[in-house]
């Protein structure tokens, strides 16, 4: 600790040699002052008696500092020893934890170890938390902290929010802070190594890496991303798991043989990359499924998710459309993977329409450019408006490789939506037909909402649903 000496008080000449009533006036003669030397005396037996007090609570709670336990677990001192840090991305730190787990657990396990100290601990490194430890007894060992995030869409898993981890890696003893993000102080997830060999702790967070994407929670999983407001910044990534539903291809309904070729390109590309790769043809691609709002586009995109088990689907829409990028980084690790841009024209207009740049389109481009040609990742983009589409994104193969109308549907498609939507409800064949006939022009959406309204007048006249409920609906 260093300490300022007080100004001297009383009257000052004007040459600045203080007036004193007989004390000495030089700086070293202060010392020799008694009354000087008594509160130096007494000051340092009041730092000696809070040292004191505060290693005798920790002896009298039965546990030891945090530099105690490291100095056991490392043999050495750990004041003198540097600290390695990973920082991990906000989507990752599940990932992070599994892969702390496994690597423990394959090279011997170890144990695991809470940090005391309340907030002061947000606030402060490894290497400060060890100083502060080892010099004033602060931050004793104790429980550890835990959080609870989301692995699937039913399934959730334990992680360590603030926890040392004490093992042997390779031969050398380690620590590794494993602590969580908090956004309250600024603070983003990280992992912090400290050993006595640092070429240890690099392979080690090497290892730890490889294991956050051989392990990773996301692997084969359906996933959106989205950007929440957050009252500690601008925005916060988020994420959130969905059900792969399956949608049979039955209930798809296109022109026929439009269904086949877009799975084809999707689906059949990825069953297919083994001859693909052996022939020295690229494997990443890009289909645009385009049409009236209505007509089914995003019904063919959950029947390709279902159709797809195994490979990471990330589901973009409105404004997470701007965490393109990110979803590209995340496709790359996780592939073989789908990446789903739902309304790509919101922010890929031609730029003909805009006197200045795009950044969220240049995202797009930067995305689907940036991958690997051997990477196994699909994007499929949606539009109501291809005319308004930028034509560096539509008409380059490699961004997109298939352009396919979803249409609006035809007679013989209507009559076989009318038919899908009715499900089990009594409705005779020639109501059908007449509704069909009476449908020209009309979209998917608008049948199966004729459907439901036709239900929801029976239900209101308080009878069974029948065919002149039907008519209505339609009529209306």
């Amino acid at each position: 600790m260093h300490f300022t000496p007080a100004a001297p008080s009383g009257p000052v000449p004007p040459d600045g040699t203080p007036i004193s009533d007989g004390a000495p006036a030089t700086a070293a003669g202060a010392f020799d002052d008694p009354r000087v030397t008594a509160f130096l005396e007494t000051f340092s037996t009041f730092l000696e008696t809070v040292n004191e007090q505060g290693h005798r609570r920790q002896r009298a709670a039965g546990g030891l500092t945090v530099a105690g336990a490291l100095r056991e677990h490392l043999g050495t001192d750990p004041l003198a020893l540097a600290v390695v840090t990973e920082t991990v991305g906000t989507l990752r730190t599940v990932d992070a934890d599994v892969a702390v787990e496994v690597v423990t657990a394959r090279h011997g396990g170890g144990r695991l170890l809470g940090v005391g100290g309340g907030e002061q601990r947000m606030h402060a490194s490894l290497s400060e938390i060890v100083e502060h430890s080892a010099r004033w007894g602060h931050f004793p060992v104790g429980a550890v902290d835990y959080a609870r995030a989301a692995t699937g869409p039913t399934s959730e898993r334990r992680t360590v929010a603030f926890g040392l981890h004490l093992f042997t890696y390779a031969g050398t003893p380690v620590a590794v802070l494993q602590r969580a993000a908090s956004p309250r102080y600024g603070n983003a997830a990280s992992l912090e190594v400290m050993c006595t060999d640092e070429d240890a702790a690099l392979a080690l967070l090497s290892e730890l890496r490889t294991a956050m994407v051989e392990h990773s929670v996301l692997r084969g999983q359906v996933v959106t991303f989205t950007t929440t407001p957050s009252e500690y910044g601008p925005t916060s990534a988020g994420m959130t798991f969905v059900p792969r539903d399956r949608v049979p291809a039955a209930d798809v309904v296109l022109p026929h043989g439009t269904l086949d070729r877009i799975k084809r390109q999707v689906v059949g590309v990825a069953r297919h990359r083994a001859e693909l790769e052996a022939s020295g043809q690229h494997l990443k691609r890009g289909v645009l499924l385009y049409g009236p709002p209505g007509t089914g586009k995003t019904h063919t995109v959950r029947h390709l998710v279902g159709e797809s088990p195994g490979t990471t689907v990330i589901l973009l829409a409105g404004g997470s459309l701007g965490l393109v990028r990110l979803a590209a980084e995340t496709a790359r690790a996780m592939q073989p993977a789908l990446v789903v841009l739902e309304d790509c024209d919101l922010i890929a207009e031609d730029r003909s329409f805009h006197d200045g740049p795009q950044p969220l389109l240049f995202e797009v481009l930067d995305a689907m450019d940036g991958l690997d040609r051997d990477a196994d990742v699909a994007f499929v983009l949606t539009t109501n408006r291809a005319d308004l589409l930028e034509r560096a994104l539509a008409q380059r193969p490699g961004r997109v490789d298939l352009a396919v109308e979803i249409p609006l549907p035809d007679d013989s498609a209507r009559r076989r939506l009318f038919e899908l939507y009715r499900g089990t409800l009594p409705f005779s064949a020639a109501a059908l037909d007449d509704a069909t006939a009476r449908t020209g022009g009309v979209t998917a959406s608008f049948v199966k909402e004729a459907v439901r309204r036709a239900v929801l007048r029976a239900a209101e006249a308080g009878h069974d649903v029948g065919d002149d409920d039907l008519r209505s609906a339609v009529a209306r």
